[in-house]
Protein backbone atom coordinates (compact mmCIF):
# COMPACT_ATOMS: atom_id res chain seq x y z
CA UNK A 1 0.00 0.00 0.00
CA UNK A 2 1.25 3.09 -1.11
CA UNK A 3 2.28 5.95 1.53
CA UNK A 4 1.41 9.61 1.69
CA UNK A 5 2.51 12.36 3.63
CA UNK A 6 0.20 12.09 6.72
CA UNK A 7 0.99 8.21 5.76
CA UNK A 8 -2.12 5.43 4.51
CA UNK A 9 -5.44 6.80 2.67
CA UNK A 10 -7.44 6.41 6.12
CA UNK A 11 -9.71 4.11 4.02
CA UNK A 12 -6.64 1.81 3.46
CA UNK A 13 -6.22 1.81 7.41
CA UNK A 14 -8.31 -0.94 8.61
CA UNK A 15 -6.54 -3.53 5.76
CA UNK A 16 -3.54 -2.81 6.88
CA UNK A 17 -4.53 -3.85 10.58
CA UNK A 18 -5.82 -7.13 9.33
CA UNK A 19 -2.27 -7.96 7.81
CA UNK A 20 -0.55 -7.43 11.13
CA UNK A 21 -3.31 -8.67 13.29
CA UNK A 22 -1.38 -12.02 14.01
CA UNK A 23 1.66 -10.32 15.17
CA UNK A 24 0.23 -7.25 16.88
CA UNK A 25 -0.03 -8.50 20.11
CA UNK A 26 3.96 -9.21 20.70
CA UNK A 27 4.36 -6.34 18.99
CA UNK A 28 2.87 -3.88 21.30
CA UNK A 29 4.06 -6.69 24.57
CA UNK A 30 7.11 -5.56 24.04
CA UNK A 31 6.67 -1.54 24.30
CA UNK A 32 7.56 -0.83 28.41
CA UNK A 33 4.03 0.66 29.55
CA UNK A 34 1.79 0.02 27.05
CA UNK A 35 -1.03 -2.05 28.44
CA UNK A 36 -0.29 0.22 31.88
CA UNK A 37 -0.78 3.38 29.80
CA UNK A 38 -4.07 2.34 28.40
CA UNK A 39 -4.81 1.36 31.91
CA UNK A 40 -4.07 4.92 33.23
CA UNK A 41 -6.12 7.24 30.48
CA UNK A 42 -9.03 4.57 31.21
CA UNK A 43 -8.58 5.33 35.59
CA UNK A 44 -8.17 8.79 34.60
CA UNK A 45 -11.95 9.04 33.37
CA UNK A 46 -12.79 9.02 36.78
CA UNK A 47 -15.66 6.53 36.50
CA UNK A 48 -18.13 6.02 39.34
CA UNK A 49 -18.69 3.13 41.76
CA UNK A 50 -16.51 0.52 39.09
CA UNK A 51 -18.96 1.46 36.16
CA UNK A 52 -22.48 -0.04 37.84
CA UNK A 53 -24.89 1.19 35.62
CA UNK A 54 -22.92 2.63 33.11
CA UNK A 55 -22.40 1.73 29.24
CA UNK A 56 -19.51 2.72 28.06
CA UNK A 57 -17.72 2.59 24.46
CA UNK A 58 -13.91 1.24 23.43
CA UNK A 59 -13.78 3.34 20.09
CA UNK A 60 -11.01 1.50 18.39
CA UNK A 61 -11.01 -1.76 20.28
CA UNK A 62 -8.47 -3.42 17.96
CA UNK A 63 -7.26 -6.98 19.51
CA UNK A 64 -8.48 -5.88 22.77
CA UNK A 65 -5.74 -3.91 24.44
CA UNK A 66 -7.81 -0.59 25.44
CA UNK A 67 -11.37 -3.21 26.23
CA UNK A 68 -8.90 -4.83 29.27
CA UNK A 69 -8.32 -1.09 30.00
CA UNK A 70 -11.27 -0.49 30.30
CA UNK A 71 -12.79 -3.28 32.35
CA UNK A 72 -9.96 -2.72 34.71
CA UNK A 73 -11.45 0.80 35.56
CA UNK A 74 -14.78 0.16 35.28
CA UNK A 75 -15.82 -3.50 35.76
CA UNK A 76 -19.47 -3.69 36.72
CA UNK A 77 -19.37 -1.60 33.53
CA UNK A 78 -21.58 -2.87 30.33
CA UNK A 79 -18.62 -2.04 27.44
CA UNK A 80 -19.44 -2.10 23.78
CA UNK A 81 -15.97 -2.57 22.03
CA UNK A 82 -15.70 -1.67 17.96
CA UNK A 83 -13.49 -1.98 15.57
CA UNK A 84 -13.46 -1.52 11.90
CA UNK A 85 -10.57 -3.84 11.04
CA UNK A 86 -12.36 -7.31 11.46
CA UNK A 87 -8.59 -9.49 12.07
CA UNK A 88 -7.71 -7.56 15.12
CA UNK A 89 -11.61 -8.70 16.25
CA UNK A 90 -10.89 -11.71 16.20
CA UNK A 91 -8.09 -11.72 17.89
CA UNK A 92 -10.03 -9.56 20.61
CA UNK A 93 -13.11 -12.09 20.42
CA UNK A 94 -10.35 -14.91 20.99
CA UNK A 95 -9.71 -13.74 24.41
CA UNK A 96 -11.48 -14.28 27.96
CA UNK A 97 -14.04 -11.94 28.59
CA UNK A 98 -17.16 -11.67 31.18
CA UNK A 99 -20.54 -11.05 29.55
CA UNK A 100 -20.84 -7.74 30.22
CA UNK A 101 -18.26 -7.25 26.96
CA UNK A 102 -19.57 -7.11 23.87
CA UNK A 103 -17.06 -6.89 20.32
CA UNK A 104 -18.99 -5.02 17.16
CA UNK A 105 -17.17 -4.86 13.82
CA UNK A 106 -18.15 -1.39 12.74
CA UNK A 107 -16.28 1.56 11.71
CA UNK A 108 -16.59 4.12 14.25
CA UNK A 109 -18.34 6.39 11.51
CA UNK A 110 -20.81 4.10 11.22
CA UNK A 111 -22.14 2.99 14.76
CA UNK A 112 -25.70 3.26 15.70
CA UNK A 113 -26.00 2.62 19.56
CA UNK A 114 -25.67 5.05 22.55
CA UNK A 115 -26.30 6.54 24.70
CA UNK A 116 -22.86 6.38 26.67
CA UNK A 117 -21.80 6.89 30.20
CA UNK A 118 -17.97 7.36 28.87
CA UNK A 119 -15.86 6.61 25.71
CA UNK A 120 -12.15 5.44 25.45
CA UNK A 121 -10.55 6.33 22.03
CA UNK A 122 -7.35 4.82 22.11
CA UNK A 123 -5.02 5.57 18.56
CA UNK A 124 -8.04 6.43 16.55
CA UNK A 125 -8.78 9.99 15.62
CA UNK A 126 -5.65 10.22 14.07
CA UNK A 127 -6.60 7.73 11.01
CA UNK A 128 -9.80 9.53 10.34
CA UNK A 129 -10.70 11.26 7.77
CA UNK A 130 -12.11 13.53 9.64
CA UNK A 131 -11.69 13.89 13.08
CA UNK A 132 -13.59 17.01 13.82
CA UNK A 133 -16.73 14.88 12.64
CA UNK A 134 -16.15 11.96 14.79
CA UNK A 135 -15.59 14.41 17.81
CA UNK A 136 -18.71 16.21 17.33
CA UNK A 137 -20.05 12.24 16.99
CA UNK A 138 -19.02 11.20 20.26
CA UNK A 139 -20.77 14.44 21.56
CA UNK A 140 -23.64 13.48 20.57
CA UNK A 141 -23.54 9.80 21.71
CA UNK A 142 -22.69 11.25 25.13
CA UNK A 143 -25.10 11.57 28.05
CA UNK A 144 -24.91 15.18 29.00
CA UNK A 145 -21.71 15.55 31.21
CA UNK A 146 -20.13 12.21 30.57
CA UNK A 147 -16.52 11.74 29.72
CA UNK A 148 -14.36 10.86 27.10
CA UNK A 149 -10.99 10.09 26.99
CA UNK A 150 -8.74 10.44 23.89
CA UNK A 151 -5.28 8.30 24.37
CA UNK A 152 -3.28 9.48 21.61
CA UNK A 153 0.43 10.25 20.68
CA UNK A 154 0.95 13.86 20.16
CA UNK A 155 4.50 14.92 19.44
CA UNK A 156 4.48 18.42 17.68
CA UNK A 157 4.48 20.76 20.37
CA UNK A 158 7.88 19.31 21.26
CA UNK A 159 11.19 18.64 19.74
CA UNK A 160 12.42 16.52 22.51
CA UNK A 161 8.82 14.07 21.93
CA UNK A 162 9.58 14.46 17.85
CA UNK A 163 13.14 13.32 18.63
CA UNK A 164 12.24 10.78 20.60
CA UNK A 165 9.77 9.24 18.56
CA UNK A 166 11.65 9.38 15.47
CA UNK A 167 14.63 7.77 17.23
CA UNK A 168 12.05 4.83 18.63
CA UNK A 169 10.06 4.31 15.50
CA UNK A 170 13.20 4.05 13.11
CA UNK A 171 15.18 1.49 15.28
CA UNK A 172 12.92 -0.38 16.78
CA UNK A 173 8.92 -0.61 15.85
CA UNK A 174 9.95 -0.35 12.41
CA UNK A 175 12.27 -2.84 11.76
CA UNK A 176 10.45 -5.51 14.56
CA UNK A 177 7.04 -4.79 12.53
CA UNK A 178 9.02 -5.83 9.40
CA UNK A 179 10.81 -8.72 10.71
CA UNK A 180 7.44 -10.09 12.22
CA UNK A 181 4.92 -9.67 9.64
CA UNK A 182 7.24 -9.25 6.78
CA UNK A 183 5.93 -6.03 5.51
CA UNK A 184 6.65 -2.23 7.91
CA UNK A 185 3.93 -0.52 5.56
CA UNK A 186 1.67 0.13 8.62
CA UNK A 187 4.32 0.88 11.07
CA UNK A 188 5.83 3.58 8.84
CA UNK A 189 2.12 4.58 8.21
CA UNK A 190 1.95 4.70 12.58
CA UNK A 191 5.51 7.76 12.01
CA UNK A 192 3.96 9.47 9.49
CA UNK A 193 0.48 9.99 10.86
CA UNK A 194 1.82 10.68 14.52
CA UNK A 195 4.26 13.22 13.19
CA UNK A 196 1.68 15.03 10.81
CA UNK A 197 -1.25 14.87 14.04
CA UNK A 198 -1.91 17.54 15.95
CA UNK A 199 -0.10 19.31 19.12
CA UNK A 200 -1.63 18.07 22.17
CA UNK A 201 -2.61 22.22 22.25
CA UNK A 202 -4.19 22.23 19.25
CA UNK A 203 -6.14 18.91 20.09
CA UNK A 204 -7.23 20.09 23.40
CA UNK A 205 -8.72 23.49 21.05
CA UNK A 206 -10.32 20.34 18.51
CA UNK A 207 -11.64 19.25 21.66
CA UNK A 208 -13.49 22.53 22.43
CA UNK A 209 -14.16 23.56 19.19
CA UNK A 210 -16.47 20.43 18.74
CA UNK A 211 -18.62 21.06 21.85
CA UNK A 212 -16.51 19.20 24.94
CA UNK A 213 -15.92 21.03 28.06
CA UNK A 214 -13.27 20.64 30.97
CA UNK A 215 -10.68 20.10 28.46
CA UNK A 216 -7.20 19.21 29.76
CA UNK A 217 -4.53 16.51 29.24
CA UNK A 218 -2.08 14.68 31.04
CA UNK A 219 0.86 12.87 29.89
CA UNK A 220 2.71 9.51 30.53
CA UNK A 221 5.77 8.28 32.60
CA UNK A 222 8.76 6.41 31.20
CA UNK A 223 9.80 6.87 27.57
CA UNK A 224 6.64 8.01 26.38
CA UNK A 225 6.73 11.32 29.00
CA UNK A 226 5.16 13.87 26.55
CA UNK A 227 4.93 11.46 23.28
CA UNK A 228 1.35 9.44 24.44
CA UNK A 229 -1.07 11.85 26.04
CA UNK A 230 -4.63 11.42 28.03
CA UNK A 231 -6.66 13.69 26.60
CA UNK A 232 -10.03 14.66 28.71
CA UNK A 233 -13.58 16.70 28.13
CA UNK A 234 -16.90 15.92 29.13
CA UNK A 235 -20.18 15.97 26.84
CA UNK A 236 -22.03 19.20 26.69
CA UNK A 237 -24.03 19.23 29.57
CA UNK A 238 -24.19 18.13 33.56
CA UNK A 239 -23.60 14.81 34.09
CA UNK A 240 -26.14 13.08 36.02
Amino acid sequence: MKLGPRGLARAKVPAAFDGAAAAYDRLVGANPGYHEHLRLSARRMRLPGGGAGLTLLDAGCGTGASTAALLSAAPKANIVAIDASGEMLRQARAKSWPDTVRFVHTRVEDLDEGPFDGILAAYLLRNLDDPDAQLRRFADLLRPGAPLAVHEYSVADSPRARLVWDAVCWSIIIPAGRLTTGDATLYRHLWHSVRTFDGATAFEDRLRRNGFARVHRETMPGWQHGVVHTFLGDAPGTRE
